[in-house]
């Protein structure tokens, strides 16, 4: 399986003492943390240079309920609003952030990125979003939270440790053939004047190749975006006709030509379709989930 599974999960049990495949941190890949009765994902070396709070959200610790059970953070799933809210102030409170001066996106699958500033804060929870069409959220203003929401697509985190300055965005496979994450690079280098050398950067819990079984018209878009790389290394050809697509190695190729540095890049091993019980799926549920969520804070 080219994404990590979790066998042993108890739901029951995992708001309290974590599930078995914890990993330790240092291990390169997200690991587990559980903070107020809320459990999340962060990435070791996100932490490791100590100038932000972050997390990627399971399904666990809210209290929404049905399909969108129970940590649903998507105002546009259906839920009830004070349901949502009530999930912010608890995933707010375990990562230490703001519940009013987040930022959301306003996610269409494209490679649009919003410079953020003190005016967006509370955009999208405490008043109404200001933009559309935003996959891509950057900013260098400390406490001001960026969110950005999935449910099999690819969360993508940046960190400048020099200018101080934090990206986030959102790539699902029209980001990813339009090279989401190196367009967040270029904002970062224009406007902060970060360099990508100097940018740690993750690649979040998101489906997996083995998952992701894609027709020919988004294998004939990854060709003509990648080149010989696309049949080589992200294309797995079936019998069915269809293919295997790999976001995660599609992402890794796309930060190493962009220039970051293979030391300061992590790559998931955890699959959202693989674990339906841990993480909302789109694929899995057949659209009946919530949204899972991103969010990176300069502190």
């Amino acid at each position: 399986m080219n994404g990590w599974k979790v066998n042993d999960w108890s739901r029951d049990g995992g708001n309290e003492k974590g599930p078995e495949w914890v990993r330790k941190a240092g291990s390169g890949q997200p690991v587990w943390g559980n903070r107020a009765g809320v459990p999340f994902l962060h990435f070791a070396s996100l932490d490791a240079c100590g100038l932000v709070k972050h997390g990627f959200t399971t399904r666990l610790g809210g209290v929404s309920t049905g399909d969108l059970s129970s940590m649903n953070l998507g105002f546009s799933r259906g839920d009830d609003r004070e349901r949502v809210l009530e999930n912010y102030r608890r995933i707010g409170k375990a990562l230490e952030m703001p519940v009013s001066r987040m930022v959301l996106s306003q996610q269409t699958h494209t490679t649009h990125v919003r410079i953020v500033t003190e005016e967006d804060a509370g955009s999208g929870i405490t008043r109404p979003l200001p933009y559309t069409d935003v996959d891509g959220l950057v900013t260098n203003v400390c406490d001001l939270p960026l969110v950005t929401f999935y449910a099999d697509c690819v969360p993508l985190f940046f960190v400048d440790p020099v200018k101080k300055a934090i990206g986030l965005s959102h790539s699902g496979w029209r980001g990813t053939v339009n090279r989401m994450g190196a367009e967040t690079v270029r904002v970062m280098r224009e406007t902060y004047g970060s360099r990508p050398e100097d940018l740690i950067v993750c690649i979040g819990p998101s489906i997996c190749r083995d998952c992701y079984e894609v027709g020919d018209e988004v294998a004939a878009a990854f060709r003509r975006s990648f080149g010989s790389a696309a049949d080589e290394r992200l294309l797995q050809k079936k019998v069915n006709g269809k293919y295997q697509l790999d976001l995660w190695e599609a992402n890794r190729l796309i930060f190493l030509e962009a220039g970051i540095r293979q030391e300061h890049l992590t790559v998931t091993d955890i699959c959202t379709c693989c674990n339906p019980g841990l993480l909302f799926s789109h694929r899995a549920s057949k659209g009946k989930r919530g949204n899972l969520a991103a969010f990176l804070c300069l502190k």
